[in-house]
């Protein structure tokens, strides 16, 4: 009977070591399936911040190029304003070309190229044309006359009115005589 109470308290004694394993095995799993959760859960957090980040820097982008092109677009519209004046400044200086008076010639063409100068500050630029190919993405034909030569046909002979860029876009074409 002694050894079977010794036999029965080993069994006893490994019955409470297979418990204590079942539980340290139960809590391990419940720990591992823990770590799973939060891993996961901040791996979708981190997931969450980066897109919410890249949407910030595109709302951020996309908010300095509208106020770029805000300005831009005033500028254009103050600009085209002034191209008349412009216009004025150069007729006239073909004007007084013919004329006798020298402070007249020199007081307009001060005033045409301080005004040039302000707006090739602000960004505009001179289309050429006279002796260009015709381009529809710069020119606009007014006309057409027979070219003097050959190769002529299809070039700028004369320029009506002066075309100008503002930057890399079209502020007003030129309005040229092309040769046919």
């Amino acid at each position: 009977m002694a050894k079977t109470n010794t036999e029965n308290k080993e069994a006893a004694k490994q019955q409470d070591g297979a418990k204590q394993e079942q539980k340290k095995s139960a809590k391990q799993d419940a720990s591992a399936k823990k770590i799973a959760e939060l891993t996961d859960k901040v791996s979708k957090e981190h997931d969450d911040y980066i897109r919410l980040m890249a949407e910030f820097e595109t709302f951020r982008r996309r908010s300095a190029d509208d106020k770029l092109k805000l300005v831009q677009t005033a500028a254009s519209d103050t600009i085209l304003g002034l191209l008349p004046v412009l216009d004025d400044c150069e007729r006239a200086l073909q004007m007084l070309e013919k004329s006798s008076d020298q402070a007249a010639k020199e007081g307009t063409q001060l005033i045409y190229d301080k005004l040039m100068a302000y707006l090739k500050s602000c960004g505009l630029k001179v289309i050429e044309a006279k002796g260009q190919k015709f381009d529809t993405d710069f020119h606009e034909a007014v006309t057409q006359f027979p070219a003097p030569s050959e190769d002529m046909k299809g070039m700028v002979i004369d320029v009506v009115q002066t075309g100008y860029m503002l930057g890399e876009k079209v502020l007003r074409y030129a309005k040229v005589v092309v040769g046919a």
